[in-house]
């Protein structure tokens, strides 16, 4: 019986490819954020960093909405690395939430100290929504390769993550060169621009990440 069995497990055995094993979340994470500093590098190039700099050194609400931004994309990153590791639990998906509230608080009374200085301006900038989009798409694709890597038992929610993480890495990215204080008409076009990005992660990316 004892010889069946080895003789069983060795035909079993015969043939199996060794599974590789996924990197680790942070390893992970740190090189998504490495391509998203790199895009960021590269529009660097054409817009004056003096100027931008100077707007952030201009107000505390503008340097804390930028802070909010950055760390919502990298905590964010971090929280959909680990839920695409099996057995990590869902609670990882609050991790993003107390920057993501900064981002939200500050970018609203950078546009309260705006409208009570300078009055309501109606402007429209509705390049902001494509160019948060269109920053996104490379960073969703990265993003979404590397997750298929792991195995997430909650691709939805991974996907979701990976969508805003996506979004406010653009949005830290446009903020840099914005040419000006953001008005209430921009914040609105920045919100739908990091809802559109996250919905749609959480449609197709959700998709591609289930086995």
């Amino acid at each position: 019986m004892a010889h069946s069995t080895e003789n069983l497990i060795r035909e079993l055995g015969e043939g199996l490819a060794p599974v590789r094993r996924a990197a680790a979340p942070n390893r992970l994470a740190l090189l998504w954020l490495g391509l998203a500093a790199l895009i960021t590098a590269g529009i660097a190039v054409f817009f004056d960093m003096h100027a931008a700099l100077a707007r952030l050194d201009s107000a505390a609400d503008t340097r804390l909405a930028a802070l909010g931004s950055l760390l919502t994309a990298v905590l964010a990153a971090k929280a959909a690395f680990e839920l695409a590791m099996p057995g990590r639990s869902r609670l990882w998906a609050l991790l993003p939430l107390p920057a993501a509230l900064l981002w939200i608080g500050a970018s609203g009374m950078g546009c309260l100290r705006q409208w009570t200085t300078d009055g309501w301006d109606g402007s429209v900038h509705s390049e902001c929504l494509m160019s948060i989009i269109g920053i996104s798409a490379p960073l969703a694709v990265a993003m979404i390769v590397m997750l298929r890597r792991a195995f997430p038992l909650h691709p939805v929610l991974t996907a979701s993550l990976a969508g805003l993480a996506c979004a406010a890495a653009s949005a830290s990215m446009l903020g840099m060169f914005h040419p000006a204080d953001p008005v209430v008409a921009d914040l609105a076009f920045h919100a739908l621009a990091v809802a559109v990005v996250t919905a749609a992660m959480t449609a197709s990316g959700g998709r591609l990440l289930q086995r």
